[in-house]
């Protein structure tokens, strides 16, 4: 799915491409979703993910660990 969403932004300035992409997942992705991208990511695992979902993960919340209260802030 992080990877339509990248196809959608693609045709976006190439400015705003990442910070759409992100502003997207934060928005709608539930935390179990991003969990699950970030330990795709976080084990190397980045083979079929479209670059630019790579490109914008520092811009996508890290959600709390599962069994975990998120911090305030």
């Amino acid at each position: 799915m992080a990877n339509q969403i990248a196809t959608f932004f693609r045709s976006s300035p190439e400015a705003g491409r990442t910070d759409g992409i992100a502003e997207h997942i934060n928005a709608f992705w539930e935390p179990r979703m991003r969990r699950q991208l970030f330990e795709r990511v976080d084990g190397g695992a980045t083979e079929g993910i479209d670059p630019l979902v790579l490109e914008a993960m520092p811009k996508i919340r890290r959600p709390a660990a599962e069994g975990q209260v998120a911090a305030a802030g």
